[in-house]
């Protein structure tokens, strides 16, 4: 499947960004404060921020997503990372998450932080296979979500 991967540049790939992480969150947590806060404006929390905001398209149609949210020292923190139901399984996260990784380096992001969940393990999976690594959560910035139960950072 060809698919092309951007930086969010309209409000129609903002609107895709928002619609796709609710689709998950809700089918298994509940959103929070700060999904909200994110999900409802990610130019003004993200990109305005120094982060990017990157959108997966497939034929025409976003079907993917995930956010370099920059934090103090060089580090960011990968968040909001999805992928449409009807595509799970495809290499369309590796392949995103791999973009988002070099981004990121040309950026000059020192490390990626990320938390996650077990209630998620393809995606743990996936983040193990493209190098990130298991760490306390005390090691991290304190984590907002109540979900997040696993912890994991990438040095660059």
């Amino acid at each position: 499947m060809k698919i092309e991967i951007r930086e969010m540049a309209t409000v129609d790939d903002a609107t895709a960004f928002r619609t796709l992480n609710e689709e998950w969150i809700t089918k298994i947590f509940s959103l929070e404060a700060k999904d909200i806060e994110i999900l409802g404006n990610p130019q003004q929390m993200i990109v305005d921020k120094g982060g990017r905001v990157f959108v997966v398209s497939a034929e025409g149609e976003a079907v993917g997503c995930v956010a370099l949210i920059p934090m103090e020292g060089g580090v960011y923190e990968l968040s909001k990372m999805a992928i449409s139901p009807k595509l799970r399984g495809m290499g369309i996260g590796r392949r995103l998450i791999e973009y988002a990784i070099a981004q990121a380096r040309e950026l000059g992001a020192k490390s990626l932080f990320l938390g996650s969940s077990t209630k998620l393990p393809h995606a743990v999976h996936l983040y193990e296979t493209v190098g990130f690594q298991h760490v306390p959560p005390e090691r991290l910035r304190p984590n907002p979500y109540v979900r997040a139960n696993v912890f994991m950072e990438m040095a660059l």
